[in-house]
């Protein structure tokens, strides 16, 4: 059995659809104690770390016995191999599942608009002392906007 759950490289997935793949890990799993899950990935590991540890967080709340003894494993090789790579904003995802699992926040369905962002300071980015911001917003994994450089 084969699924496809991939999401753009360099973006993290919306919350739902880590939910979905954490509850196929979950039922595959538990179908059968032969059963493993592997994870494929094209691009860079922070992608494979946001299922790796959303599973973790997920696995603790609804892990068998057996389970149990191999999110050890999944713990070792995820600060081993994964942790140092990893976007803030999937980070950021991390903690929002795990709040989600722990009841501490709830997902809100009502739209979101961005009406201004601000920059407090000037990055040094460049050798003489400024940067050249640039600003791309995707909605639903579509680029809807594209500022000038």
């Amino acid at each position: 059995q084969v699924l496809d759950f991939g999401w753009p490289d360099m973006h993290t997935p919306a919350l739902e659809k880590i939910c979905s793949i954490c509850k196929a890990m979950d039922t595959w799993l538990n179908a059968a104690a032969h059963n493993v899950v592997v994870l494929h990935n094209k691009g860079n590991r922070g992608r494979l770390g946001v299922v790796v540890a959303a599973y973790m967080h997920y696995s603790n709340i609804s892990a068998s016995a057996d389970q149990a003894l191999d999110r050890f494993a999944m713990k070792r090789f995820y600060e081993d191999k994964v942790v140092p790579v990893g976007q803030p904003s999937q980070k950021r995802y991390i903690h929002y599942f795990s709040g989600l699992l722990s009841g501490s926040i709830k997902m809100n369905n009502k739209p979101l608009f961005l009406h201004h962002v601000i920059m407090h300071g000037i990055p040094n980015f460049e050798s003489k002392g400024g940067c050249r911001p640039f600003l791309k917003i995707y909605q639903a994994m579509q680029p809807v906007y594209t500022s000038g450089i």
